[in-house]
């Protein structure tokens, strides 16, 4: 150092340094930051620090503890983090209680297939034991999965639906809709699953291609046929119906025609067939009609109580009014079993028919009372299914199957066995939608809802008015039973308010394993009497309640002044099947006992499909497991990929995408660690006044500003997928591509305390504290370890988002106005750009700083070039330029070799390298920079 012309000029360079390493290695970094979060209790911490804030509560939709969780789930998941993070930093107190649902078919089918034989000889306690260790297995598998995608929350406390607590809150919550009058209990059709023996709900229920067997069948008239139209008189006159499930026709009952419709009595061969008119021509096709000839056309209102013959039984079958028969399909006449269908059942009821189903809870037939005629011995013991070929050949041997074809079409089946189900008249518990209001009261809590996107509105309404009402009760063991009562002696329900508040306060101490525990007389308090007969023997209820009850309770255990979190919600946010799930059945709780929704806003999530838009499934080997991902790319991964899609939409994910996401993650990581290796030398009182700022200063700075403003906005509506895309090209054009580019010269060569250097530096700082917050929501371990590696005290986590007016501080509305021009210069600057790379390819220049570039532009851009020709060497990293004036024809960019020689430390070419002759090599600026970094 002491003979200055020996110096290593290279040496002298302010060259970038950090600990933040290039290489993120997340599947090794990640588990240490979240254990630091665990020993810190950041959770907690947050909670500390966001106390008095305004309260914002999105309420965690439960998922089912039978599993370990799947892409979906976690997308679920991270969404909801999004969300309380974002919620936290915008100057709210937004909690997260997570929940599981633990109860239900799910989740006893895999204990049953667990127990075996066993099952047996078990108890219904031992049943539920069982139910309830597997549920804990789970829950605590899920919660270590939910954890590891850097999920905060409260994991410590979360509800579950089946502790105490909650099970006492589901049992209560009945009792209030059974108060209120909404309860009831009555012989009506449901969805049956026989193979698991048990009512479905609506949501339980999924469509899936099947084949059928479709007949046309008819029904001979037997009351008169002239009082529909005197042409008819004296002729063999029949009804033709059409139905694809030929097992329904023993418990046929009835034939419904809409009156709105004309229909025509049309003649084939010795027979005349009643038939919907718009129907006749395809009806004769597919029976073989050769040129039907019409004898009468009348109303359908004229069939009203006639009364036909049903095919193969000892039984009149009634002509009946309703509209839900369409000409959509058959033949304008449905047949009507109303052990088998809601339509069936509603007309049939109007007209006083009894509801008749000779199908038992395994779905096989029986001899049952109701109806007259007595079945065919044939069908007794068969399944519904078996019985479709027997009762296509009883109607054939009777003549009153006149076609018959296969049927390609959707129908229902069981979400959890995947099996088709059907619709079976059986004893249930009820809630009526119509009863006291409650559809409409329903209806307009909807309206009362924010829902995203917005026709989440119009699709959850179309669902709530044309729902039958809510079937409540299941056939299963392991759920919250259904606290009822029945006299022994003429069994009526005994459903006295006392007495049940004292079962539910029961289960709020024991369970609700205590209701399977203790007999109806240990349950009862002593002197109990039946209030119809006065009869003291009591037995209890077997059946449970329905899953969707016990989920669509959870605000009611959840948001309540016990646990301090306000009714009702700010968010539900879950996959679009729960409008006819979680957000339904939530709603109708909430609407029942609460007087509206339990959210203010419901939000939809889209399905995750594979990179080819398929659904994702095992069999298929398309499914992608966030365990996977994790192992090999890191937690904040998924993360990116959840906020780089819009969430309300199907989104996709596969190899191709992920490794385009690493790709983009590697970007913005390295654009976090070029500002913090420039701010090595940098703390709070080497920053500049904002008169120190260069226009490229001010410039980046203003655009940062309304990065945040519109991400702040973004945030607020849910637009993650905004915030990421906005960031991210902010990051890699505005920064990597513009301004880090053109800032390397003042950082790299001025000497470190130059005014430049720290305004340049006092940027960075302001950009680097704006972007790490800004992205904290959504990229949670990167940015908590760019603020550790910035120094600062605590969690990312527990600050709040950067403000707009934070980074342009000290700058006012004229320095936002001249650095608007600098949008010019970039237009510019891209043509410079572009001249560059073609004098590259031709070979006149190696590198941009070899060059010297010579402009003329038109008269509206030239006297801005020549107010910024001092600046323009920088803006476009190269030696000189030369701003000739005003030309016709608009920008021209001549590219020519640059006076003079490099200088060895800052590599631009001038014409002072060696003016200074203790640093020949150097340039003059960079000879003062060396000799004050050398002598201060």
């Amino acid at each position: 150092m002491d003979d200055p012309q020996s110096l290593d000029l290279k040496q002298t360079v302010n060259l970038p340094k950090t600990a933040f390493s290039m290489k993120a290695n997340l599947p090794q970094t990640e588990p240490k930051t979240l254990a630091r979060w665990e020993k810190e209790r950041l959770y907690h911490q947050i909670r500390g620090v966001s106390a008095g804030r305004p309260r914002y509560v999105l309420h965690d939709g439960p998922p089912y503890a039978n599993g370990r969780i799947h892409l979906g789930t976690a997308f679920n998941k991270i969404l909801k983090d999004f969300i309380v993070k974002s919620r936290n930093m915008a100057g709210f107190d937004a909690p997260y209680v997570p929940g599981w649902d633990c109860h239900g078919l799910p989740i006893e089918i895999k204990v049953d297939n667990e127990l075996g034989g066993k099952k047996a000889q078990m108890s219904a306690v031992e049943i539920r034991r069982a139910c309830r260790k597997y549920a804990e297995k789970f829950v605590d598998l899920q919660r270590t999965d939910f954890k590891r995608l850097g999920i905060l929350g409260d994991w410590e406390d979360p509800y579950l639906t089946m502790s105490a607590h909650y099970q006492s809150v589901i049992a209560g919550a009945f009792v209030d809709f059974l108060e209120k009058g909404y309860v009831y209990k009555g012989l009506k059709p449901v969805h049956w699953c026989i193979k698991d023996r048990t009512a479905l709900a609506e949501a339980e229920v999924e469509y899936e291609n099947d084949t059928s067997p479709s007949i046309w069948v008819r029904f001979r008239l037997m009351s008169d046929a002239a009082a529909i139209d005197p042409a008819l008189a004296g002729r063999a006159v029949y009804g033709l119906i059409w139905t694809t499930t030929p097992w329904t026709m023993p418990a046929n009952v009835a034939i419904a025609f809409n009156p709105k419709f004309p229909y025509v009595a049309a003649e084939a061969g010795e027979s005349v067939y009643l038939v919907a008119a718009d129907l006749l021509k395809v009806t004769a096709e597919k029976c073989g009609w050769t040129e039907p000839q019409v004898l009468a056309t009348f109303a359908g209102a004229k069939l009203d109580r006639a009364v036909f013959r049903h095919p193969f039984l000892e039984r009149d079958s009634l002509g009946l009014l309703a509209d839900h028969v369409t000409l959509e399909q058959g033949t304008g006449a449905v047949h009507t079993a109303p052990g088998h269908g809601q339509e069936d059942y509603v007309s049939a009821r109007q007209y006083g028919l009894e509801v008749y189903c000779p199908v038992d809870a395994a779905g096989r037939f029986f001899h049952a009372t109701g109806a007259a005629g007595r079945l065919p011995e044939e069908l007794i013991g068969k399944t519904v299914w078996e019985a479709n070929p027997l009762v296509i050949e009883i109607l054939r041997a009777h003549g009153a199957l006149l076609a018959m074809e296969k049927l390609a079409h959707s129908y229902p089946h069981c979400w959890r066995c995947h099996k088709p189900v059907i619709f079976r008249a059986t004893e249930q518990w009820f809630i009526g939608m119509d009863r006291n209001g409650f559809r409409q009261h329903a209806l307009e809590a909807v309206r009362r809802a924010r829902w995203i996107p917005e026709w989440g509105q119009e699709r959850i309404s179309n669902m709530i008015a044309s729902r039958p009402d809510w079937c409540i009760s299941r056939q299963r063991v392991w759920g919250v039973p259904i606290i009822v009562f029945y006299c022994e002696d003429c069994r009526e329900p005994l459903t006295d308010r006392k007495v049940l508040d004292g079962i539910v306060r029961l289960f709020g101490e024991h369970t609700a394993d205590v209701w399977y525990e203790r007999t109806a007389a240990e349950l009862l308090p002593a002197g109990s009497k039946c209030a119809r007969c006065g009869g003291g023997e009591f037995s209890k209820e077997n059946d449970i309640l329905d899953v969707w009850f016990d989920s669509g309770s959870s605000h009611l255990a959840v948001l309540n002044a016990q646990t301090g979190l306000e009714w009702p919600s700010d968010m539900y946010i879950e996959g679009g099947d729960q409008y006819r799930g979680w957000f339904q059945s939530s709603l109708l709780v909430g609407t029942g006992l609460k007087g509206g929704a339990p959210f203010r806003a419901s939000a939809l999530t889209g399905w995750v499909l594979d990179g080819e838009g398929r659904a994702m499934h095992k069999s298929l080997g398309n499914a992608i497991e966030p365990e996977e991902v994790i192992k090999h790319h890191g937690a904040e991964i998924l993360r990116l990929w959840s906020a780089s899609v819009e969430f309300s939409e199907d989104v996709r994910l596969s190899e191709t995408i992920l490794t385009r996401l690493v790709d983009a993650y590697r970007k913005l990581r390295n654009t976090f660690r070029y500002l913090l290796s420039n701010l090595y030398d940098f703390d709070e009182h080497h920053a500049a006044a904002a008169d120190q700022f260069q226009e490229i200063d001010q410039w980046i700075l203003f655009r940062a500003a309304d990065l945040v403003a519109r991400c702040r906005a973004w945030y607020d509506n849910y637009e993650f997928h905004k915030v990421y895309h906005a960031v991210y090209a902010f990051a890699t054009v505005d920064l990597s591509s513009v301004y880090l580019d053109v800032l390397k010269d003042r950082l790299y060569c001025s000497a470190p305390g130059w005014p430049a250097r720290r305004a340049a530096q006092t940027s960075l700082a302001r950009l680097l504290d704006a972007l790490v917050r800004l992205l904290a929501p959504l990229m949670s371990f990167t940015t908590e370890e760019v603020w550790t590696h910035m120094l600062r005290p605590g969690s990312v986590h527990m600050t709040l988002f950067p403000e707009a007016a934070e980074l342009t501080a000290g700058l006012d509305e004229t320095a936002r106005a001249r650095t608007a021009r600098f949008d010019r210069l970039m237009q510019t600057r891209d043509e410079v750009l572009k001249s560059l790379e073609a004098a590259r390819n031709e070979k006149k220049i190696g590198a941009p700083l070899e060059a010297r570039i010579v402009l003329t532009a038109g008269s509206d851009v030239a006297p801005l070039l020549e107010e910024y020709a001092v600046e323009l060497p920088g803006l476009f990293i190269v030696s000189q330029v030369d701003v000739k004036g005003t030309a016709e024809g608009g920008l021209s960019v001549v590219v020519e070799r640059a006076e003079g020689r490099n200088c060895e430390r800052c590599w631009r070419y001038t014409t002072d390298v060696g003016a200074d002759g203790r640093y020949p090599a150097a340039c003059g600026r960079c000879a003062k920079a060396v000799n004050e970094m050398l002598h201060g």
